[in-house]
């Protein structure tokens, strides 16, 4: 029989790829099932002997279906921080190796949905429609792959937009005492993504669930679940599941930024994520360091704010913008959390107490707060304005502690105080009300201008709604150039304050008739 060499050839690899199938076929698997056993129990903490091969940060699987994470690998022992209900295991129960990090499902079936670290739901939906799944832990883009931070991302707060602007990509810290309005900011900024094709990840840590379900209402009221992914642990749960929140929602949100889109983070609050940890380290038997927090609490924070960042064209284009939320004791700013935050991230908007109680809302210490990427990630419209607004508020404060010690003031020392009591009026605002660009613009242009002076302070807030109302007269080529980078024109500074000064008209005080002789 005559065979072509091509023919005998392909015959011959055939035969070879049968024979290696029936080979692995009969191959006995050799791969190494481990098994340990429970030394002690601890609160959120398991001592377990007899897994030789783990490594760091492996998942191991507890009866129940509870899973742990190992953290201290010695020789004899290890030490396994557990993310489940440990009430029922006991010393000598049997632990598995998994052979897997901690993951977590992604993608845009979990929009809209409200769940735990491990992926499970909270909301009675059902479950969670996601195939892809991406680790907990991972390595912050590099530096080739950034862009810079030219963006704005709009908080629809007009104090924020106009003096402390947050650029899509940047981390943004949001710190102050105990109820002074942190979480109602984040929560602002999330209902103002509305229609900007904007992903928010909100990352409620150790939150009371009374706090959980009120943002969850609110999301669900003004629409923004359609955007928003929610992952919870409430103040109960145990600590491992508080440590590993902000990494499983980073996750998720570095999913929706690689594939090109733009997502905003918020974590609420870092303060409960740094407790958990140190209660991990001292159960760990790790050392304590300053105010008993372990050494690389530091670490901890920087390897997660540093996945925030904006993408350069070659890899989509996305951006993470994160607002991790940190709670002051007593307005000590200096304390070792928050300093080490302030120096991880891009800026800070600090919350005061003495302004809130003034009823100042939102309550943001305008001198205190900065951001570090500034007017670069600023529409040129607000740049204009923000200069002299600024300046002004500033003055302002300075010369209103003066006066309170009764001294006489002249003639311009009166104005720039009566001006800056308009500032403060006009940067109030009620809470889960965002403003839109073109009204803050005309609201904005209309204090430089300083068409707000005459109008009586208990009537600024109605004036202030009139000319936001009036704002939607604004003509639309002119609303786009505020939507860009592009400078108002003239024309277009003239359009606005005609616009403003038509509004405010009925709300100026009307002149005194001269008396005859």
């Amino acid at each position: 029989m005559n065979m072509k060499p091509e023919s005998l050839k392909n015959v011959i690899n055939s035969a070879f790829a049968q024979i290696s199938q029936v080979r692995e076929a009969f191959t006995p698997q050799l791969t190494p099932h481990e098994v340990g056993t429970i030394m002690s129990v601890a609160t959120g903490i398991a001592k377990v002997s007899g897994l030789p091969g783990v490594g760091f940060d492996e998942l191991v699987m507890f009866p129940g279906d509870v899973l742990g994470i190992a953290f201290n690998l010695d020789a004899d022992e290890i030490d396994v921080v557990l993310l489940g209900e440990y009430w029922h295991l006991h010393a000598g129960d049997e632990v598995q190796r998994t052979g897997r990090v901690m993951d977590v499902a992604v993608g845009d079936g979990l929009l809209g949905r409200v769940i735990d670290p491990l992926g499970r739901p909270l909301d009675g939906n059902g479950p969670v429609a996601a195939s892809l799944r991406l680790a907990v832990e991972r390595p912050a883009a590099p530096i080739m792959d950034r862009a810079p931070v030219t963006v704005p991302l709009q908080t629809g707060i007009k104090v924020i937009d106009a003096l402390i602007p947050v650029g899509r990509g940047q981390r943004e810290l949001i710190l102050g005492d105990r109820q002074t309005g942190k979480t109602a900011i984040a929560i602002d900024t999330i209902l103002n993504q509305r229609d900007k094709d904007v992903v928010c990840v909100y990352c409620a840590i150790g939150q009371r669930a009374s706090a959980v379900a009120k943002a969850v209402a609110t999301l669900r009221e003004k629409q923004a679940m359609d955007y928003t992914v929610l992952v919870v642990t409430e103040g109960n749960d145990p600590p491992g599941l508080a440590y590993i929140a902000p990494y499983v929602a980073t996750s998720i949100a570095e999913s929706f930024m690689e594939a090109g889109r733009d997502v905003l983070i918020v974590y609420d609050d870092l303060t409960h994520h740094a407790r958990a940890y140190r209660e991990l380290s001292l159960l760990l038997r790790r050392p304590p360091g300053r105010e008993a927090f372990p050494g690389d609490i530091f670490y901890i924070h920087s390897r997660l704010l540093e996945r925030s960042t904006h993408l350069c064209r070659e890899r989509g284009g996305g951006s993470l913008t994160a607002l991790p939320i940190i709670e002051t004791e007593a307005q000590n700013i200096s304390a070792y959390i928050p300093t080490n935050l302030i120096s991880i991230t891009d800026g800070q908007i600090y919350l005061s107490p003495s302004l809130f109680e003034l009823g100042v809302l939102p309550a943001v210490d305008v001198g205190k707060s900065v951001s570090r990427v500034g007017g670069k990630a600023q529409r040129a419209a607000y740049r204009a304005v923000a200069g002299d607004l600024k300046l002004g508020y500033a003055q302002f404060e300075e010369l209103e502690t003066f006066s309170r010690f009764g001294a006489r003031l002249d003639e311009d020392t009166r104005k720039i105080i009566e001006h800056g009591r308009r500032i403060r009026a006009c940067l109030k605002q009620p809470e889960f009300s965002p403003v839109a660009v073109p009204a803050q613009i005309a609201v904005l242009l209309a204090l430089t201008a300083e068409l707000f002076d005459q109008v009586p302070l208990n009537r600024m807030a109605e004036a202030e709604e009139a000319l936001r109302k009036a704002a939607a007269d604004i003509p639309p080529k002119v609303c786009q150039r505020l939507d860009t980078a592009e400078k108002l024109s003239d024309e277009d500074h003239e359009t606005i304050i005609q616009i403003a000064r038509q509004s405010l008209a009925r709300f100026q005080p009307k002149p005194e008739p001269e008396e005859t002789s």
